[in-house]
């Protein structure tokens, strides 16, 4: 019979940590080794057995081609590891994993476990959360939310000082990926006000700077290159770790590797040492990379370094001296080093766990989503409908509307990014509003909403205002972000700033040109027998040349007629509103504005959204 009891469960790239509340605290669960961290290492054995944790990574020297490791790095995706011709995707891997851990505190309870909070870097995506909830249930749990490390950190850090007010800012740097998240703490409630971070960042690439000064070395030694060699790489990886982890302490580090490989001669060994100021030398450009997402943490929650009030080091690569200086230059003051590094994410999660299942009560917790949501519109533009680091839960609906006559169909592009250039996001799905009675344009009101729970997961709709018709979509695991693709979403946002607005300007300006002519002839057809016959050929005149101006595709030319076009259509409305006699024209610029405010022309994909409403 399974237990109402729901554990906490650190996920990580290069260890996993499991924790559960007891007597009001939260505890570590050791594992059937004994130790209190596992090793995120899954390996198949030629015998068909499968090891995982700490006996995986025991045979991962001679046997390296069938031992994974770092799968986390490749949650969402569509990578593949084949054994022996079979193919194991990313959540197979990790729901092995999971399947230790959950067997191992299932061992320490001694009770049957099916719940868990499992937690995922700040900077996932909607498809790596997807990801790591199907591993979840691969491995026979019930995700019952999956919470941010940085966040879950800041509840293991400030649970004991509920009634203080603070600002915290969580630096987590563990083996695989960088999170920063910048949270206050005010009578229990912990707010996030801001995240940032980078998925492709860890303690794998400072190991991975120490294997390629090794590689290089022992080539420099014996003239052998070991860069295809597997089983010398992996001793190498081995090396690296414990290397990186002298050093961390110690000023040199001496590596000494007997029958590293042979050749001819017989075996060849490698004799060297490794200095903290070299080790720092090779890795200065990951220390750099740090420091961006923490400018854009702060510059995000509209906070300088001097209104962080402590510094919370998370995962274990914040040991490495470097790192701990750069946060100390940054902002000028110690950081804080009152919880474990390598278990604060899993006590939160057990913290969270607890909070889910009513044990505690006095902590509300309001995290927020790392990107921005939003749609497809006219000429290939992205629309945002949700804002990063927006509170979740929420939900936002944005209103549009077709852009052609007849139109009875609409295909919804749902993407996530920063660029204003759809083009240049992550797209997480598309789907098809279909049965919508024909109209003519700029008639039909298409409602889109977003929905995001607490888990940061993205629920899409589209209803017709008008037929009821509605389409839902959970938006499901897609291919996943390329390796680069989270972490330099906000660097492309700066720097292709100017370029994706000229563009964004020029594809309005042509949009609404478009609607101005289209506005033009129905007006025309209805009101131009009422009129003096002045006030319509104007206005014909106008369009023309607005029409003309598209045709040469000059933005400046396209601006200026749509501007003469709209002061005759104005004209001509004073002209319908005053009994056919003309008039003055409003000196107020013609907009079209329903009750929630002025309507934005543009298009969702091929088949055209048009923005009527813009969120509150």
């Amino acid at each position: 019979m399974s237990t109402d009891r729901i554990i906490g469960i650190d996920l990580g790239t290069t260890y996993s940590c499991v924790a559960i509340m007891e007597a009001g605290k939260p505890v570590i669960i050791e594992n059937s080794e004994g130790a209190r961290t596992t090793p995120s290492v899954v390996a198949f054995t030629r015998s068909g057995e499968r090891l995982v944790g700490q006996l995986g990574k025991r045979q991962a020297v001679t046997n390296p081609s069938r031992t994974i490791q770092s799968i986390k790095r490749e949650m969402g995706s569509n990578y593949r590891v084949t054994i022996e011709g079979i193919s194991h995707s990313p959540e197979q891997i990790s729901a092995m994993i999971l399947q230790k851990l959950k067997a191992d505190t299932e061992s320490y309870l001694g009770e049957k476990i099916s719940r868990a909070v499992i937690t995922v870097p700040a900077y996932f995506n909607d498809a790596q959360r997807q990801a790591t909830r199907d591993a979840g249930q691969i491995a026979g749990l019930n995700v019952m939310r999956i919470i941010n490390e940085p966040t879950a950190s800041a509840l293991a850090y400030g649970l004991n000082k509920l009634d203080e007010h603070a600002t915290i800012l969580i630096f987590d740097l563990g083996g695989g990926t960088f999170d920063v998240s910048i949270l206050e703490i005010t009578d229990g409630v912990f707010e996030v006000k801001a995240t940032s971070g980078n998925n492709r960042l860890g303690g794998d690439d400072f190991d991975q700077c120490i294997i390629d000064w090794l590689v290089s070395e022992f080539l420099t030694q014996t003239g052998i290159d070991l860069a295809n060699d597997l089983m010398a790489t992996q001793r190498l990886k081995e090396t690296a770790e414990k290397t990186k982890i002298e050093l961390s302490t110690a000023m040199l580090s001496e590596v000494h590797l007997p029958f590293l490989t042979a050749d001819d001669t017989g075996p060849k060994h490698l004799e060297t040492a490794l200095s903290r100021a070299k080790f720092n030398e090779l890795t200065a450009h990951l220390v750099e990379a740090t420091l961006g997402p923490l400018h854009q943490a702060l510059e995000d929650s509209e906070l300088n370094p001097e209104q962080i009030e402590h510094i919370i080091l998370v995962g274990g690569s914040t040991r490495i001296p470097a790192v701990q200086d750069a946060i100390r230059r940054f902002f000028n003051k110690e950081p804080s080093k009152s919880v474990n590094p390598d278990e604060a994410v899993a006590l939160g999660a057990a913290i969270q766990a607890s909070i889910l299942a009513g044990e505690v009560q006095d902590v509300l917790l309001l995290d927020v989503i790392p990107l921005s949501l939003g749609i497809e519109t006219a000429g290939g533009l992205f629309t945002r409908i949700i804002e990063r680091n927006t509170t979740i839960p929420t939900s936002r609906t944005m209103t549009f509307t077709t852009t052609e006559n007849g139109q009875t169909s609409v295909e919804v592009h749902v993407l996530q990014g920063e660029r204003e250039l759809a083009s240049a996001n992550k797209s997480l799905a598309k789907f098809h509003l279909a049965g919508i009675p024909a109209a003519p344009r700029s008639v039909p009101k298409i409602e889109v909403t977003f929905d995001i729970d607490a888990d940061g997961i993205v629920h899409c709709s589209a209803r017709d205002y008008g037929s009821g018709i509605k389409h839902s979509i959970t938006i499901q695991r897609s291919t996943g972000l390329s390796p680069d693709e989270v972490e330099s979403y906000q660097k492309e946002a700066e720097e292709f700033a100017e370029q994706d607005k000229a563009v964004k300007d020029e594809v309005t300006a042509k949009i609404r040109a478009e609607g101005l002519v289209a506005e033009s002839k129905r007006t025309i057809e209805k009101y131009g027998e009422r009129v003096e016959k002045n006030f319509v050929e104007k206005v014909s005149r106008a369009s023309e040349v607005v029409v003309e101006a598209l045709e040469k595709g000059n933005p400046d030319e396209i601006k200026s007629a749509t501007a003469g076009l709209d002061v005759a259509l104005m004209e001509l409305g004073s002209a319908i509103h005053s009994g056919n006699r003309g008039g003055t024209p409003s000196a107020k610029k013609r907009t079209l504005t329903p009750e929630s405010g002025p309507i934005e022309l543009g298009e969702v994909a091929r088949q055209k959204l048009e923005t009527t409403v813009n969120p509150e």
